[in-house]
């Protein structure tokens, strides 16, 4: 039987397979164009419900006892964990995400919602230090974060599950209500996921999914009832959101083109497998995958050696199978773009060390060196199965090529140069600096977010949570 999504509004479900008055979309795998499954899609009166149900049920969610948030959020987490195995697996037919990294992605998720959890052990109030002021010495003050309302959380396709958990597992911690609109390429599991999470106890209208047009989207974004649009895509989307939402908390996770700079003394063995890992797996489609690797000149034949050797030896093919590393591309769109820019490259004077073969969506490892700057696959965010190759004289230089790029997200050094790495770290600008591993290192806990084209603003669950609260102070003056 073939795999069908509703819509979730206040709720309750809508668009069922024989609800014929909500239109249906036919989703494909980008493996093997086979049917995966069909999806109810939202018109402009869902989209409204939505948003409506949202803020009518903010009052009594923002006043539900922490205790009771904590425990619908364990309870997220538990059925995240006994239903693994079939997230994972619709995760691989629905994007092409290899099995391994599918796996993954629903344990961090279960994480995700666990450590939105732990957030409600800690205390509702904090006493607040007013310092040596004299005059503060009659005064006893203490803080607390309250929810700032109704939240529109908009993920992407490349992982569906754990994003879209960054955004409602710190709102619901925090006590405010969402509004989950699911990419158009995942929404098969954007709505398994709300599905899942109604199960484990969610009142109605607290979390409420999407599938829609794009049109309906740009609409629903222009609601001024929204305290917060979270947003994870484009630079050119999500700066298009800010522009349109002056009034209100917007978060970006935008895009990123990370750089790796290899210093002498790198472990080669342990860097070079890491680094075709990152820049491969999931064919590429990951904003902090491995994109630039710089070394220094007198490292460069050997590294251009092991990358050669290592490129070709990566697993590509059927995300199926525990092996495989680079699966396939999301679109044949998608595919056509990256080999586009690889031919420009290549047309400026690049070299392509590999030049991977392409079959339908699955487009083989490519390593591409001398990459001039004004091309795309030069100074912008590739999103595919390609990894640069260049060479400097001095640390400063490549630091200064670092600078020059648009983003600022996540990049990597490799050093045992204590000196190194504090001056990357203070003046080189950037969301992350990775220290003798690879940029697509991220933990789910940390502050995670860039500079630049990058984005605005932080996730993390803790961060994420202090970007949906606004402090409060109480201040008490002892008789």
């Amino acid at each position: 039987m073939v795999l069908h999504r509703e819509l979730l509004v206040n709720g309750v479900f809508l668009g069922g397979p024989c609800d014929y008055a909500t239109g249906k979309d036919v989703i494909i795998s980008p493996w093997n164009g086979s049917v995966v499954g069909t999806v109810a899609e939202a018109g402009w009166p869902e989209a409204e419900a939505a948003a409506t149900a949202a803020a009518d049920a903010f009052a009594s969610w923002s006043r539900t006892p922490r205790a009771a948030r904590q425990r619908l959020l364990k309870t997220i987490a538990q059925l995240v964990r006994e239903r693994a195995d079939e997230l994972a697996d619709l995760l691989v037919a629905e994007v092409g995400k290899p099995i391994t990294f599918a796996r993954s992605e629903v344990e961090r998720m279960a994480f995700t919602f666990e450590a939105s959890a732990r957030l409600l052990d800690e205390p509702e109030f904090t006493d607040v230090d007013l310092g040596p002021d004299p005059r503060a010495s009659r005064y006893r003050a203490q803080s607390a974060r309250f929810p700032i309302g109704r939240i529109l959380a908009i993920v992407p396709y490349n992982w569906p599950y754990n994003l879209a958990a960054h955004k409602i597992g710190p709102a619901l911690a925090a006590g405010n209500t969402v509004v989950l609109k699911v990419s158009p390429w995942a929404p098969l599991c954007g709505l398994t996921l709300a599905r899942l999470i109604h199960e484990a106890g969610c009142p109605p209208g607290v979390v409420n999914a999407l599938h829609m047009s794009t049109a309906h989207s740009e609409r629903l974004v222009q609601d001024d009832r929204w305290a917060m649009v979270s947003f994870t895509g484009s630079p050119s989307v999500g700066f298009a959101i800010r522009a349109a939402s002056p009034a209100r908390r917007v978060t970006l996770e935008l895009g990123g083109d990370a750089f790796v700079l290899i210093e002498p003394g790198t472990d080669l063995d342990l860097a070079i497998p890491a680094l075709t890992t990152s820049a491969f797996g999931f064919a590429g489609q990951v904003c902090i995958s491995a994109q630039h690797v710089w070394v220094r000149d007198e490292m460069i034949d050997e590294v251009r050696e092991r990358l050669i050797e290592a490129t070709l030896s990566c697993s590509a093919g059927d995300p199926k199978l525990l092996e495989t590393v680079c699966g396939p591309l999301i679109s044949g769109e998608a595919a056509d773009r990256v080999e586009s820019w690889i031919d420009e490259a290549v047309a400026a004077g690049a070299h392509a060390l590999i030049r991977g073969e392409r079959s339908r969506n699955l487009l083989r490892p490519s390593l591409i060196e001398n990459v001039p700057e004004s091309v795309r696959l030069g100074c912008d965010e590739v999103f595919g199965p390609v990894l640069t190759l260049g060479s400097y004289s001095d640390l400063s230089d490549a630091f200064a090529r670092v600078r020059r790029s648009p983003f600022a997200l996540q990049a990597s050094l490799f050093s045992r140069d204590s000196d190194a790495i504090e001056q990357a770290f203070r003046e080189v600008p950037m969301g992350t600096w990775v220290i003798n591993d690879v940029p697509s290192v991220r933990f789910d806990s940390m502050p995670y977010g860039g500079l630049k084209r990058s984005g605005l603003g932080r996730e993390g669950v803790r961060f994420a949570f202090e970007e949906m609260t606004e402090i409060r102070l109480q201040l008490e003056r002892a008789e």
